[in-house]
């Protein structure tokens, strides 16, 4: 008999995991363009761990990067995006500014209305094709 859980059993997220085609540039995107701090490192595995404060984002490196398959949001099972937050609306017209000009980063679209209400958005490949969106939330 399955029973119905009443309380979530989890507690929020501990960390992201990303398989990403170049480490190095993955971190330096983090690290440079959005001011995570390299908290560990796995140089054997080879992985980076990063934070923001908040949340931990792993980034592996692939295998064989120059075979491997890019992600296809519209047909492969797993991640579609990570979608991290800003504070308000000048924190992500700033991140545009700033994304524009970060190595291997290519904005999908400005900042705008998320689903017509008063929180904004924007999207964004970074470094090895992964797909990031920032929000800023309605006040």
């Amino acid at each position: 008999m399955n029973e119905k859980a009443t309380t979530p059993l989890t507690q929020g997220v501990h960390h992201i995991g990303l398989t990403v085609p170049s480490l190095e540039e993955a971190n330096v995107f983090f690290v440079e363009t959005l001011g995570f701090t390299q908290i560990g490192e796995v140089p054997d595995y080879p992985a980076t761990f990063l934070s923001d404060g908040n949340i931990m984002v792993t980034l592996w490196q692939a295998e064989d990067a120059a075979n491997a398959t890019p992600f296809d949001r519209k047909n492969v099972i797993g991640l579609h995006h990570l979608a991290l937050i800003v504070e308000g609306e000048a924190a992500l017209d700033a991140m545009h500014d700033r994304l524009q000009n970060a190595k291997g980063a290519s904005i999908e679209f400005a900042p705008e209305p998320l689903g017509g209400g008063p929180t904004r958005h924007m999207m964004c490949n970074i470094p090895g094709g992964i797909r990031v969106e920032f929000i800023a939330p309605a006040a």
